[in-house]
């Protein structure tokens, strides 16, 4: 009996892990695993940990310089005695508090922007995600359709055969019917492709981390609702990551070329040292200065300034892109949306009445094989059209989503 109940805990446990295995995966879970395993993420989540390791650099103080010297002297006059040698010097360059600051603030700046740039890389990573997993949900749905389809076309290829073989139906019928029962397998067999090549991009954004074979939870048919256009432009200006992440460089290289112009000050630097020989010792202290004549360091203050005046061009450039892609995400949003609400409340309904009327035709005979499959391909067209605007609708969605910043 003890065995028997471990067999089956056993069972029971195995069959626990193979139904927790098939679990559906729901859209914030994959979110949950792209932003804890996607390679690139954390490539750009290092260069924060660059930048900050540059604050580090920007508060460090020069180090000082020891130098020592020795050697031996030899008498070659009545009144000098030989020996030995030695100095001894310390110097310390003078760090002027002012470039002390401004090195901090430049690198202050780098943090921010780099910052920036890994919340833009995380929100540019979930719309892919998003994307990919509606275009899945899509291809489904289509699977789903393409496959009732091909059950159909069976039911119809085997009907016209009956007909054919009594002689009620030419042969040419029996031929169509082969033909539209060749077509609903192929698209069926498409639409498996299709979504085996979706989920595979959907495991690269996660890193692997999703099962070969695995299902997600989820539908296309959603109620978006946005507000007006005119309050996704105010957020979009004060949510995007990319305006903040050029808005840091321009402080970052403003600073840089303040940095510049401090550095035109001469280098100081405080010196000691002690000599010491056979007949006497001797100490001394002084202060040694660069004098800034040949080198201004104008090239790197225009630089720097040249800097400014690109990323701030790149600024102006990006936002007024930005208000382009938000417009055209938002006039896509309302057609896609009006495209929905046509197909669901008139043209699928009356295709899909249409078919039923010729189905009933076509089996007491009052209608012909032709016009029963030009309804059934009108109605797959508008079925098909239905799904491609609900997958539009929703791409709109996360493409106004991602302008928005909105995880």
């Amino acid at each position: 009996m003890k065995t028997k109940a471990i067999a089956l805990l056993a069972v029971l446990g195995l069959c626990v892990q193979v139904a927790h295995a098939a679990e559906p995966y729901t859209l914030e879970q994959l979110k949950a695993l792209a932003l804890e395993s996607n390679p690139s993420l954390g490539a750009a989540r290092a260069d924060v940990d660059v930048s900050r390791a540059d604050t580090l650099t920007a508060r460090a103080y020069p180090n000082p310089e020891l130098e020592v010297m020795g050697g031996d002297r030899n008498s070659r006059g009545p009144n000098l005695a030989p020996g030995s040698l030695g100095t001894i010097g310390l110097s310390q360059r003078f760090d002027y508090p002012s470039q002390r600051d401004a090195r901090l603030r430049v690198a202050e700046a780098g943090v921010v922007s780099a910052q920036s740039g890994v919340q833009s890389f995380e929100i540019d990573l979930l719309a892919q995600l998003k994307q990919n997993y509606y275009l899945v949900i899509r291809y489904q749905d289509e699977l789903r359709a393409a496959q009732e389809d091909l059950e159909l076309a069976r039911s119809i290829r085997n009907r016209v055969e009956v007909r054919v073989n009594t002689g009620e139906a030419p042969r040419y019928e029996l031929i169509r019917a082969d033909t539209e029962l060749l077509t609903a397998q192929k698209n069926a067999d498409a639409a498996v492709l299709r979504i085996v090549q979706a989920k595979t991009r959907l495991r690269a954004l996660v890193a692997g981390q999703l099962p070969e074979e695995f299902e997600l939870q989820g539908d296309l048919e959603r109620d978006f609702e946005l507000p007006p256009l005119g309050q996704l432009r105010d957020d979009m200006l004060a949510r995007n990551p990319e305006i903040f992440r050029l808005k840091a460089e321009i402080d970052r290289f403003t600073e840089q070329r303040e940095l510049e112009r401090l550095r035109r000050m001469p280098d100081v630097s405080l010196k000691l040292a002690r000599d010491r020989d056979p007949e006497y010792e001797a100490n001394r202290i002084g202060v040694a200065v660069t004098i800034p004549i040949f080198d201004r360091r104008q090239g790197q203050i225009a630089q720097a300034g040249a800097q400014v005046e690109r990323t701030r061009l790149q600024l102006e450039n990006r936002l007024f892109q930005l208000q382009q892609q938000l417009d055209a995400a938002y006039r896509q949003f309302e057609l896609s949306r009006n495209q929905v609400s046509a197909l669901e409340t008139g043209i699928v309904r009356e295709a899909e009445a249409a078919l039923k009327v010729a189905e009933a035709a076509y089996r007491f005979g009052e209608r012909g094989i032709l016009d029963f499959l030009d309804a059934q391909r009108v109605f797959r067209a508008v079925r098909n059209e239905l799904i491609s605007a609900r997958y539009d609708l929703s791409a709109a969605v996360v493409e106004i989503e991602r302008l928005s910043a909105v995880r």
